[in-house]
């Protein structure tokens, strides 16, 4: 039996551009971190005693005959991958789905990190992260960037460059270099709050896409890489926090421009609201549309802020993970 647990990603700057499509043709650079919160896989060898030959459990419970007939678009893709028959797979996990965490690519690096492990082979974090991107862009075919494998494989703060070049293996990764002052200040300032709806990145994240492929929105994503590099290095200096709240702020305005449907008019009262009850920043997580946000409160604050945002539906408390996806257990 092998147990893996891997981080969700709150990313911190630079989303949109670490889409290949975009990438690819340009330079750019994310900011994002891991979250103590985590995807939790246990993967076993089943016996030869069942109807059954492969069995994924999540939300619902798959007992399928070729490992061709799952419907979970990861499990199955990772075990194809591997070339990987006769498993046991459960889910479990901190936060929900669809809530803009990168819960998706968590669950195919844990999976992988599993399966080689079962295979008594060692990986790398990078190479890792860069099998996961493989199995989401190349086998899946889905619209993904590439921040959410790499953070859920290496953790801490990363600071992330990409392109021009080849797809996956056109980007570097390395650890934010700050203080472990500072960055306890940075993490008693986010504040993680759940929105209640959930929505699948795949739309939004598709039309991003097919936004940068038309020409449509490159502005916005080169100034997006501009303060990137503008806020990591108010992040090396150390700046106040509400400094960086600034930031976030003026990244949020043009995130929510990259396509229709990244935010709604509650999403934009929300928001509003969050400024005016004393966030110095934040975002939308994830691609848009709903799932989690993030605000920087001076922590002396939090309680009265959350009195007043009565349209947040669930606190969640929030650490920083530094180790990455880790095995558990390997019996």
């Amino acid at each position: 039996m092998i147990i893996t647990k891997t981080p969700y990603r709150l990313s911190l700057f630079g989303g949109g551009t670490d889409y290949p499509a975009w990438f690819n043709d340009n330079p750019s650079i994310c900011i994002s971190a891991a979250m103590a919160n985590y995807c939790y896989l246990t993967v076993k060898k089943l016996p030869p005693f069942f109807d059954y030959k492969s069995r994924i459990i999540y939300s619902q419970i798959e007992s399928v005959q070729s490992v061709d007939d799952i419907n979970h678009p990861s499990a199955r893709a990772c075990l194809q991958y591997l070339d990987m028959k006769d498993i046991s797979v459960t889910h479990d996990g901190d936060l929900p789905a669809r809530s803009g965490i990168g819960s998706s690519s968590s669950f195919t690096v844990g999976l992988l990190h599993a399966l080689y492990t079962m295979r008594g082979n060692t990986i790398t974090k990078d190479e890792l992260a860069r099998q996961a991107i493989h199995v989401e862009q190349s086998i899946i075919g889905e619209n993904v960037g590439i921040q959410d494998q790499i953070i859920a494989a290496k953790g801490g703060i990363q600071v992330i460059r990409m392109g021009p070049g080849s797809g996956m293996y056109s980007w570097t990764s390395n650890t934010l270099k700050i203080s472990n002052d500072y960055m306890k200040e940075l993490e008693s300032h986010i504040m993680l709050g759940f929105s209640g709806v959930s929505r699948h990145a795949e739309v939004q994240s598709k039309k991003k896409v097919e936004n940068i492929k038309q020409g449509i929105n490159h502005n916005q994503l080169q100034l997006t890489a501009k303060l990137t590099e503008e806020a990591l290095e108010m992040l090396v200096k150390q700046e106040e926090i509400i400094t960086i709240g600034n930031f976030l702020n003026l990244g949020w305005r043009l995130k929510r421009k990259l396509a229709e449907g990244v935010t709604e008019k509650w999403i934009d009262n929300i928001y509003e609201q969050s400024i005016k009850a004393g966030a110095f920043g934040g975002k939308l997580m994830g691609a848009g549309g709903g799932g989690f946000f993030m605000f920087l409160v001076p922590s002396e604050y939090q309680e009265k802020f959350r009195e007043e945002m009565k349209s947040i539906k669930v606190w969640v408390p929030f650490r920083f993970d530094t180790e990455g996806s880790q095995l558990v257990l390997n019996t």
